[in-house]
């Protein structure tokens, strides 16, 4: 099953804007976390708090929907709380 996961994420790929480093950071932070860490939900956290962040940083936060910028905060609380 986890083979079947993982080449169905291999083919989002495709679908990626690399051009768009907004889009391509978060995307690579996703991908090179899951196996670094072992987890595929740290590598998600990842994602959604490099996504948040850099969207933020480059002044287009409203771009992205409230709900992804609170589960960045959870996922950072998260990583304190368990550091």
């Amino acid at each position: 099953a986890l083979i079947l996961v993982g080449a169905m994420m291999m083919a989002a790929i495709t679908n990626i804007d690399w051009t768009d480093f907004s889009e391509a950071i978060p995307a690579l932070l996703t991908l090179a976390g899951m196996p670094f860490t072992f987890s595929i939900a740290n590598g998600i956290a990842f994602g959604f708090i490099s996504y948040s962040a850099i969207k933020l940083l480059s002044g287009r936060g409203k771009e992205v929907h409230w709900v992804i910028h609170v589960l960045a905060v959870l996922f950072v609380i998260r990583f304190i709380y368990l550091a």
